[in-house]
């Protein structure tokens, strides 16, 4: 067993605490690392995954329903990758076609667990969540508002600031071409 730590850490994550935020900001470091730029990445898809879980567990549905169908068009053509990930790809292909069907009539969000295979990716996915005392499996807790709104929680003034910086730069750029 030989997988990427920020995998790891995205399905510790995403069976232990359900934080889809955290899952979403360690593997899109690792894609851009691995992948850059790669698009149709396996990794690009299971951000997605995440990403739709985030948005429906706080009932926007339309946009959780448009990030799955993403995630699923990139992952339909990747079972290699995959499997390789320790994942049954037919049944991870089932799940989160029956999370679309539910997403569509609107019901409401439930937690699933992504279908793994190896037992131990299974098993060190459980140590890693002990140490960081995250039950495995557990249901979302949908009234922990730093969970469930994590995103619009954050500091993001290192973000804004590099915004900032950026558009400076361009504004003297168009300033000189004046």
């Amino acid at each position: 067993m030989n997988y990427p730590g920020p995998y790891l850490l995205y399905l510790v994550h995403f069976h232990g605490d359900r934080d889809y935020f955290e899952c979403h900001e360690v593997l899109e470091e690792y894609w851009k690392e691995a992948a850059p730029g790669e698009r149709e990445s396996h990794w690009v898809g299971l951000i997605q995954v995440a990403v739709s879980f985030y948005h429906y567990r706080r009932r926007n549905v339309k946009g959780a329903l448009k990030t799955m169908k993403k995630a699923v068009s990139i992952l339909e053509k990747k079972p290699t990758e995959i499997m390789n990930l320790g994942m049954n790809h037919k049944d991870m292909l089932i799940l989160l076609f029956e999370t679309i069907d539910r997403m569509n009539i609107k019901a409401d969000y439930e937690s699933i667990d992504l279908p793994l295979i190896e037992p131990a990716l299974i098993e060190t996915c459980k140590k890693m969540c002990v140490e960081r005392r995250i039950p495995w499996r557990s249901k979302s807790d949908l009234a922990n508002t730093q969970l469930v709104n994590r995103h619009s929680l954050r500091d993001r003034s290192d973000v804004i600031q590099e915004r900032e910086h950026q558009l400076s730069i361009r504004h003297r750029g168009n300033a000189r071409k004046t």
